[in-house]
């Protein structure tokens, strides 16, 4: 039989998968010997059953029965003993860390007569009501599905009554009342009368979490962070230690590290009389953790003892609940800490310094998806700007956007493309959809550790907390500024995550300073020697705090850690340049050559005309003027970018547009002032007039229906590789032949190219190293790649145009049409133009791949779809034996960095 409940001394961090991460670092700190209050964990094994057959497993009950038992004897107290009760809090806790599901519910125990027993052995009746009314609060909303709006309106109305501002200044006839009031809330709002059977309490508040799992806004984070749907949530049900018995108790979160920067240190926040929810929930602002050092010093002293210690364990930062109980200091959770991009780059790579990890681990732990958030822009420096208002800075980056005041809006404004800033008073799981789709979140309460800061920081999007000069008025879609000017909906504002500050209007922005280091690396990717040596843990480059923002702490990460993925990948990342200045961008930011260059796209603006007079040429003499002409262009082109990749492969692409492209529209020919032009023209349009241009006349089939056209461009780049050679370059062309569906196609093309290959060769004298291959986006050729082999040195896969053929879909149009549903129905979990498909579209490669070797074990194959710059994909093609992905120049960096955690990910899971 299935063991569905486990004490917390019964278990360790091992088991997540089956205990959650809560309950398994609960069980991990309880064999620590940390001061953990006991309890027991409900494993995720129940909560699938309940998900497939919609009841708890039969032996559920009985298992918590027993479990109960045990915690009530250890604690001296019955759950809800009239007396003298025991109470618990009920949490979910998932595998892997998941804002959007069921909300703590503390005090979970305490009914009418059991509130009196708490006041009785606790000796204040203010504390017991306190408890209570929290309890009806969380319990009414979160197991009895209440509006939370009704709540809280009632305390705001009642504190507006007695003219205070914050819960701890109501007595406990204030709080009582409040008791009675939540009793008929419930009534109303849900239909029953709040249980009184402490059992029953507990029952409820499992089922609760354990339907948590489904809720739109957990089924929307798993999207948005890749998690899969079957894992389900583990329950812990824990018994209560009370921050909120006066001045001497509290509760806090603290950080081992600062999640936002990566510096060394506890940071975190503190709210003296306040249960945890309070601190996470940002309804009271909180203080500095170091003002516990004045408020508790022995508290202070045994918590930071603690923290050195987890964190020494976990070998990772840490981020820590724990609560004071009238001066005992109770461990209530830990959990590796999410962090910001930039501080996940500099942790690890101080925790090589400080031989806790090495530098393969190290590399595990960042992401290609981090380092693109390091890439993005920042605001530009400038003196002369002022903020309107300063919060705390949560999440880093710069944002600017319209002003909006309700998740809704976000999601409208940005699926019209604008920018938006979300503002609230508190962000809460309901928030979430908005926070997906804004550019930054801004609120006016809570800290670093407050829901929006820790959910944006897991999203990597900028954050402003507890701005709480602010007055936000969410109804009236405003917020009242210190000088007493308003900022309203749609209003333009911007944030900066890095210091806190807010300001009016759209600021200008810049690169960052890691995107800056990168591009001035200039190809040297550091120690390409024996990445196994992982007792190196020296200087490896600067990695202190050098700057108001560690700016050069976090680039000498950066750079430090991209060298160790380039010492340890495989394969090897070019990149997709059509122009000599994006292939020296392309070459400062780590490129080994070329792997897409377009020449359709050297043919627009004023060369376009060009392409018109060879389309519309009347005759052979007519066609090989417009060739002619073309031809210098097109060696001068190439030229400059073989000189700017000289020693590197540049795969040059002949020309694939859709000739409608190059033509005009037919509503424009009559401005042409020559009439037989103008006749010429329409006749030309007729011609090539196609009902799916995408799928027409493009590609290899122009080689056969213009002559000269493949004769042209050959000629200018072997031409341009000749005046390179001559003048002691080392020019390496590769001349990739699109849309190929059959392998007699390429035959054809190959034998011209080569043709002229050796003509060129004789007329200049020089021996051209150079390569023919095709590329492979049309599904046919996939699956023909064996024989398409015996006319190619490399096959590139041009994963765009693949997976618009192989799925029926037109990239352009289908992401502005039914895509996103699909993505928010569930249909479709990514979409196929962002991460490859590895079942459908991955399926297609690895077939060719196997074909094409098995043909040729010398061949050539790459990726120069933008799929090569996606870290997902770029893990899947490493995988495959690909020899080389290429992508956009900026994303260089990004997939030297996932291709080298690609290679490590046989020796150990990553992230």
């Amino acid at each position: 039989m299935s063991q569905y409940v486990y004490d917390f001394s019964g278990g360790s961090m091992a088991q997540r998968h089956l205990l959650g991460g809560k309950g398994a670092n609960l069980a991990e700190m309880t064999n620590l010997g940390l001061p953990v209050p006991p309890g027991f964990t409900i494993t995720t094994d129940a909560c699938r059953v309940y998900l497939k057959e919609g009841r708890e497993p039969h032996e559920l009950a009985e298992e918590v029965t027993d479990h109960l038992l045990s915690l009530e004897t250890t604690m001296g107290r019955r759950l809800g003993d009239p007396a003298d009760p025991l109470l618990v809090s009920v949490r979910s806790g998932a595998p892997q860390s998941m804002p959007g599901m069921m909300e703590t519910v503390l005090n979970v125990g305490l009914t009418d007569r059991s509130v009196a027993g708490l006041a009785a052995a606790s000796g204040d009746e203010r504390f017991a009501a306190d408890s209570y009314r929290r309890l009806l609060h969380m319990f009414g909303t979160t197991v009895l599905g209440v509006d939370d709006a009704a709540f809280v309106e009632t305390l705001d109305e009642l504190k507006r009554r007695r003219g205070v501002t914050d819960d701890t200044q109501l007595d406990a006839d204030d709080l009582r009342a409040l008791v009675d009031a939540y009793h008929q809330i419930i009534g109303s709002g849900a239909g029953r009368v709040f249980p009184q059977d402490p059992r029953e309490q507990l029952d409820l508040s499992v089922r609760a979490v354990f339907g948590s799992w489904n809720t739109q806004r957990a089924i929307l984070y798993r999207r948005h962070e890749g998690i899969a749907d079957d894992l389900g949530t583990a329950v812990t049900v824990q018994a209560m230690v009370f921050g909120n018995r006066g001045p001497s108790s509290g509760s806090g979160v603290a950080f081992t590290r600062d999640p936002a920067t990566g510096r060394r240190g506890a940071y975190g926040d503190y709210l003296q009389n306040a249960q945890g929810e309070d601190v996470v929930a940002g309804i009271r602002n909180t203080v500095p953790l170091e003002e516990l050092a004045q408020v508790d010093p022995v508290s202070h002293d045994e918590l930071t003892g603690m923290m050195g210690r987890l964190e020494k364990h976990y070998r990772d930062l840490c981020d820590i609940e724990f609560t004071i109980d009238d001066g005992k200091l109770w461990m209530l959770q830990t959990r590796v800490g999410k962090r910001t991009a930039e501080a996940a780059f500099r942790i690890a790579a101080e925790m090589v310094d400080e031989r806790l990890i090495d530098r393969d681990e190290a590399l595990r732990r960042v992401t290609g998806e981090q380092l693109a958030q390091l890439m993005f822009p920042q605001f530009a420096d400038s003196s002369s700007r002022q903020p309107i208002a300063r919060g705390v800075a949560a999440s880093p980056g710069a944002a600017t956007g319209e002003a909006v005041f309700d998740s809704a809006t976000a999601k409208r404004l940005a699926a019209q493309g604008r920018d938006v800033i979300l503002i609230r008073r508190e962000t809460t799981p309901e928030d979430l959809p908005g926070m997906t789709v804004a550019r930054g979140v801004l609120t006016s309460r809570g800290g670093k550790t407050s829901h929006a800061a820790v959910v944006a920081r897991g999203m990597g999007r900028v954050c402003v907390c507890g701005a709480d000069e602010l007055d936000i008025d969410v109804a009236a879609r405003c917020m009242g500024l210190p000088d007493g000017t308003v900022v309203r909906e749609g209003d333009p504002l911007s944030i900066d995550g890095m210091t806190g500050e807010v300001f009016s209007g759209h600021l200008p922005v810049t690169d960052s300073v890691v995107l800056r280091s990168l591009a001035g690396d200039h190809g040297d990717h550091g120690d390409h020697g024996d990445h196994g040596d992982h007792g190196d843990h020296g200087d490896h480059g600067d990695h202190g705090d050098h700057g108001d923002h560690g700016d050069h702490g976090l680039v000498g990460a950066v750079r430090r850690l991209v060298a160790h993925a380039d010492a340890a990948r495989r394969l090897s990342v070019r990149a997709n340049a059509d122009t000599a200045d994006d292939a020296r961008t392309a070459r400062e930011l780590g490129a080994e050559g070329i792997g897409l260059c377009r020449t359709e796209h050297m043919f627009l603006g004023s060369r376009r005309q060009l392409i018109e007079d060879l389309i519309v040429a009347d005759g052979a003499t007519e066609q090989q003027a417009a060739l002619d002409a073309l031809l210098p262009l097109q060696r001068a082109d190439f030229t400059s970018i073989l000189e700017a990749m000289d020693g590197l492969p540049v795969t040059i692409r002949l020309i694939d547009p859709p000739l409608h492209e190059f033509l005009p529209h037919r509503d424009l020919i009559s401005d042409e002032p020559d009439s037989d032009r103008r006749q010429r023209l329409a006749a030309t349009l007729d011609r090539l007039r196609e009902e799916n241009p995408m799928l027409g006349l493009r590609g290899v089939r122009l080689g056969f229906t213009i002559p000269g056209l493949v004769h042209m461009q050959a000629r200018a780049v072997f031409e341009a590789a000749a005046d390179r050679v001559t003048i002691g370059g080392d020019p390496r062309p590769e001349i990739m032949v699109p849309l190929v569906a059959t392998a007699a196609e390429l035959a054809v093309i190959r034998r011209e190219i080569e043709g002229i290959a050796v003509a060129v060769e004789a007329e200049r004298g020089v021996t051209l190293r150079h390569r023919i291959g095709t590329m492979i986006e049309v599904p046919r050729a996939a699956l023909t790649a064996h024989e398409i082999a015996s006319s190619a040195d490399f096959l590139s896969f041009g994963t765009n145009d693949l997976t618009q053929m192989t799925w029926g879909l037109s990239r352009d149009d289908v992401e502005a049409s039914f895509l996103p549903t699909y993505l928010d129905q569930g249909i479709l979990t990514t979409s196929p133009f962002e991460t490859i498909d590895a079942d459908g579209v991955g399926a297609l490669i690895r077939t060719a791949i196997e074909q094409g070797r098995a043909a040729d074990d010398a061949l050539g194959l790459g990726v120069c779809g933008e799929h090569g710059g996606d870290p997902a994909s770029v893990r899947f093609f490493d995988d495959l034996g690909l020899d080389y992905v290429s992508c956009s120049p900026y994303r260089v960096p990004i997939a030297r960095l996932e291709a080298g955690r690609a290679a490590l990910m046989d020796r150990s899971d990553a992230p």
